[in-house]
């Protein structure tokens, strides 16, 4: 089987955000090194191998058709950079077994300064061969529908006896994600800010551009959970860990959004721009909340001066809105069984929980923890060594969902 008979169905590509990290799955294969020891996986990769050595050959015989020609050129470039890092980790492996050889011999001449060379000449094998293995399966993962968009990315805060904890944690992770959106390189716009009375924020939305923004953020839609003891308001001088949540929704935006708006489906209003923090706050009715009557969908903007502007901006809004509403339908049809939604808005979920007292941050999903809480709520490098994680276990997942299909249709067959 070649890698070009396997293709997401329809909506897999958004489907795949869909993961169940089940704990079987999550003891059997840790990491991607430990998926490039599956049996199916080798099979498979020396499957590709010599499809890619066949059409080489053909390539270079001279005695195919212009049309088999072109077909067989497309077929090499999409086989090239798989066969390349297989043949890097076969040969790096080559080099671990020799090591380990010598390490016998050299632990039994007792020839420790030596060993101690060998040994860390392997561990920087080890790590190479792991580094591979994720470039090996970042190839044979076919890149997502979305993953190049644009995205709108919105804030929500949570209800809680503790007050003003969900406002002011929701207003650390719209920063967290604006530091990220720096962070990477990419534009940060935003949409609307409703800020809470205390210094905390209610709800905002952005819009974020960049290269393979939405590849990045499309997990962190979800709720988020804080436990902390709140350093202001009447609730802080009880001493006591305070629990809130806040909700995060991520909107891929393609360029070309097809879906019709019909104005007579539209309640737009108009009202007075809040101001974002530092922002400017307009002092007509500039900003505008338009409400999809069929579906009941309402979205807001209040960025620019200009009421037209901002009309312009929240009707883009409504229609990412409204194709993420058919992108879910048919996620959800495709994948019924599933119980864990990443990148769509599965609100209900609890994705991330941030421990203030702990210092600690976990993943449910991929029961990964990370500490310090600071340098993740600071939009950086350790916020982006999680989301990474995060994509890593994705492309584990799909593969290894690949292969369990792979085997049982094989033993189906046999």
């Amino acid at each position: 089987m070649g890698m070009h008979n396997w293709r997401p169905k329809s909506l897999l590509d958004t489907a795949r955000l869909t993961l169940t990290f089940s704990s079987r799955l999550r003891k059997k294969h840790q990491d991607s090194h430990g998926l490039w020891k599956h049996e199916a996986m080798q099979k498979y990769l020396e499957t590709l191998s010599k499809e890619y050595q066949r059409v080489c050959h053909l390539l270079n015989s001279g005695s195919i058709s212009d049309f088999e020609e072109r077909s067989l050129k497309r077929r090499h470039a999409d086989l090239s950079p798989v066969a390349a890092v297989f043949q890097e980790i076969k040969e790096a492996e080559r080099e671990v077994q020799e090591l380990e050889a010598m390490c016998k011999d050299l632990e039994s001449r007792d020839e420790k300064h030596l060993l101690e060379l060998a040994l860390e000449e392997k561990e920087t094998l080890d790590k190479k061969i792991n580094t591979l293995c994720k470039k090996l399966f970042q190839s044979l993962v076919p890149k997502q529908k979305y993953d190049g968009s644009h995205v709108i990315l919105e804030v929500t805060a949570g209800r809680t006896t503790g007050g003003d904890i969900c406002q002011q944690f929701t207003k650390e992770m719209f920063e967290m994600y604006q530091n990220y959106a720096d962070y990477k390189s990419w534009t940060f716009d935003i949409l609307n800010y409703t800020p809470a009375e205390i210094g905390g924020l209610h709800h905002a939305a952005a819009q974020i551009s960049g290269d393979d923004v939405y590849r990045h953020l499309k997990y962190e839609g979800g709720t988020h959970r804080v436990q902390r003891i709140p350093e202001t308001g009447l609730s802080s001088r009880m001493q006591r860990i305070h629990t809130g949540t806040m909700s995060v929704i991520v909107l891929p935006q393609p360029e070309e959004v097809d879906i019709k708006v019909e104005p007579k489906d539209l309640r737009i209003d108009t009202f007075r721009a809040k101001g974002a923090g530092g922002q400017h706050v307009n002092k007509t009715d500039s900003a505008v909340r338009i409400v999809h009557l069929p579906t009941g969908l309402a979205v807001e903007c209040q960025q620019e001066r200009s009421q037209q502007m901002n009309k312009e901006i929240a009707l883009r809004t409504l229609r990412a809105k409204l194709y993420q509403q058919i992108i879910e339908k048919q996620v959800s049809q495709e994948q019924s069984a599933r119980k864990l939604q990443l990148g769509t808005r599965a609100q209900s979920e609890r994705i991330r929980t941030y421990n203030f007292t702990q210092d600690r941050v976990t993943d449910h999903r991929i029961a990964y923890d990370a500490r310090n809480i600071k340098e993740i709520l600071s939009g950086k490098e350790a916020l982006d060594k999680l989301i990474n994680r995060l994509l890593e276990f994705a492309e584990v997942e799909a593969l290894t969902e690949y292969l369990e299909n792979l085997q049982s249709l094989e033993k189906g067959g046999s």
